[in-house]
C-alpha cells in the first residue's frame, strides 16, 4: 500500500531512525549525505523520518558513504568474522593480466581492505592511476617506486606511503625479483576497484 505522498507504507520503520543516526555520527550535513547519495535533501529527509521508504540502490549507496552494510542498516545481526587471517605463500592468491598478485589479508565485509600484494618487476610501471579513495601500503621485500603526481619515491622495506587516490599515482617494482607490499585500500567501496584491481579482486 503506498502513502499519499507516493512512498512506501510503513514496512521498514527502524531504518529511518538509523539512517538519521548514522549520518550525524559520520558528522555529514543532511546537505552533504545527500548529495553524496545522489539524493535531494528533502528525499533524504523523508527517508530519515520514515515518509519514504528507501529503494535497495539507495540503501546500497547510503552504506557506501557511511561505511557500513545493507544488512546493518537493516538491523540484521551481521555473521561473527574471522579475525585472523594466517599467512602463506600465496596460496589462492588471484592473478591479474599484468602478472601482480593479490592475497587478502584482512576480512571481508569491513570498511578498511587489506592486501597481500606481489608486484613483478616492470608490469604496469607506465600505468597511471586517478580514481576516489585513499591508499596506504608498506614495502615487506624489494625496492618499490611510487610516483604522487611529479614526485617520484624509492621506498625500501619498511617504508610505507598514504595517499589520497584522486593524485595520480603509479606503482612499480625496482628490482628484477620484484616486490612484495601490505596493502590497505578503499577501492572496494569505489566503482574504479575493477579496473584497478582485476574484475576477480573486485568479486572478491
Amino acid at each position: 500500500m503506498n502513502t499519499p505522498d507516493g512512498g512506501v507504507a510503513d514496512e521498514l520503520p527502524e531504518v529511518a531512525p538509523r539512517l538519521r543516526d548514522l549520518r550525524r555520527s559520520r558528522g555529514l550535513t543532511l546537505e552533504t549525505a545527500a548529495q553524496r547519495a545522489g539524493l535531494s535533501p528533502a528525499h533524504l529527509s523523508r527517508l530519515e523520518t520514515g515518509r519514504r521508504q528507501p529503494s535497495l540502490p539507495m540503501l546500497l549507496g547510503l552504506a557506501r558513504i557511511y561505511g557500513t552494510t545493507v544488512s546493518e542498516l537493516l538491523g540484521e545481526t551481521p555473521p561473527e568474522r574471522e579475525a585472523i587471517i594466517r599467512g602463506g605463500r600465496y596460496e589462492g592468491a588471484e592473478a591479474d593480466g599484468w602478472g601482480w598478485m593479490y592475497q587478502q589479508a584482512g576480512g571481508s565485509g569491513r570498511a578498511m581492505q587489506a592486501l597481500r600484494v606481489r608486484v613483478p618487476y616492470g608490469a604496469q610501471g607506465d600505468l597511471v592511476r586517478v580514481h576516489p579513495g585513499e591508499e596506504w601500503l608498506y614495502v615487506l621485500a624489494g625496492h618499490l617506486r611510487v610516483t604522487l603526481g611529479d614526485t617520484v619515491y624509492d621506498l625500501a622495506p619498511g617504508d610505507s606511503a598514504h595517499f589520497d587516490s584522486l593524485t595520480p599515482h603509479r606503482i612499480a617494482a625496482v628490482d628484477r625479483d620484484g616486490s612484495e607490499l601490505l596493502f590497505v585500500h578503499t577501492l572496494l567501496q569505489s566503482p574504479a576497484a575493477e579496473l584497478c584491481l582485476g574484475s576477480g579482486i573486485h568479486r572478491r
